[in-house]
């Protein structure tokens, strides 16, 4: 197995080569700084390194049937959006990992996020598993799109702003300065065939947003008044899955395919074209942190909640489905546990060991 720093060298190299001279270094330095925080960022800020390590952690989630699968799945990859019909959504949001892979990693991955962000005093590893299979498994017999117009009202109340809170999201907005250098001409047009018909033309301005995307250069365009009020727009750059890098092969970028799949009901500003995501951005898109209430995100409603997206994401195929279903009677009762346990110690093992050299 190589080093971690070997690993990580190794990415950001490929990460730079697939961006052909957009890579944003000052982004990968802020990714450097939050891998040193705990075990949880770490982990987010580190999908490559999970690609690589996985089967060496647990040989035998290689052997279960293989899934269009969201890859980089963590407690922070849910959020809310407004569909078609303009109801407010709640699922998994980020799709920048896509790939075909067992159906397993994306359970196991999430459980272990769960256990390294879980205070001592908080739930047990085991009851997360369970919490999380058992809206696994309920989702797989009754796939649906999780609407919190009617629906979920506990959630819905979590995850709607306060006035205060939407007055600070738009003037964070109207404090943004375009960069030193312009965006890159693809973004100006992926971002202007984004915005509303007679929204006027607007100036691209660079962000550094998420965790795991570091490095990748995104931009917003801000419309202070388009009818009557804002509106937002954010283009991200896309790369093949880190997955491809460790296990080679399938270059294919599968964000669209996913997040369109026939048990989700997305947000039609929700676009791949080329290389770049673009998508809408609003108070009403937003989802919860661990840092600002880890007591909602490890919550047993929410927990049970997540696996039942995850579910939904695996529900685009109905044969995949009914092979995931057979597989999950053959493993023994604590085998989600047992895996995302050894994952997270390994996650942990490196995170101690690039805290004491790089922080």
């Amino acid at each position: 197995m190589k080093t971690f720093s070997q690993s990580m060298s190794d990415y950001e190299a490929w990460l730079a080569n697939e961006l052909q001279g957009e890579f944003v270094q000052d982004d990968i330095d802020e990714k450097h700084r939050k891998m040193c925080e705990d075990a949880f960022v770490f982990l987010r800020a580190t999908y490559w390194r999970w690609a690589e390590i996985i089967y060496d952690v647990r040989p035998e989630l290689a052997d279960m049937p293989q899934v269009l699968s969201i890859g980089d799945t963590h407690l922070e990859n849910f959020g809310t959006w407004r569909d078609i019909e303009g109801r407010l959504v709640w699922g998994a949001n980020d799709f920048d990992d896509a790939v075909i892979m067992p159906y397993g990693l994306d359970l196991v991955r999430l459980v272990a996020s769960a256990v390294l962000a879980q205070p001592d005093d908080g739930i047990s590893g085991r009851a997360i598993a369970e919490l999380i299979l058992a809206g696994y498994v309920r989702g797989l017999d009754h796939p649906a799109p999780i609407i919190l117009e009617r629906d979920h009202p506990w959630l819905r109340d979590k995850l709607l702003l306060s006035e205060d809170e939407r007055k600070n999201f738009w003037k964070k907005c109207d404090k943004r300065k375009p960069g030193k250098k312009p965006a890159p001409g693809r973004f100006v047009e992926a971002l202007k065939n984004a915005l509303p018909k007679g929204s006027g033309s607007v100036t691209p301005v660079p962000v550094t947003k998420g965790t795991g995307s570091l490095g990748r250069p995104r931009f917003v365009a801000y419309v202070k008044e388009w009818r009557g009020g804002p509106v937002l727009r954010e283009a991200k750059a896309l790369v093949p899955s880190a997955w491809s890098l460790a296990r080679s092969g399938d270059h294919v970028i599968r964000t669209g395919v996913i997040a369109a799949g026939r048990m989700r009901s997305p947000d039609s500003h929700f676009m791949v074209t080329g290389r770049i995501l673009v998508r809408r951005l609003s108070p009403n898109s937003r989802k919860i942190e661990i840092k600002t209430d880890a007591k909602t995100l490890l919550n047993g409603s929410m927990l049970e909640l997540m696996g039942f997206e995850i579910a939904n994401c695996h529900s685009d195929d109905a044969a995949s489905a009914a092979a995931i279903r057979n597989d999950l009677r053959s493993r023994g009762q604590d085998w989600l546990y047992e895996a995302a346990r050894a994952a997270a110690e390994a996650i942990e093992r490196d995170w101690k060991a690039y805290r004491s050299k790089a922080c």
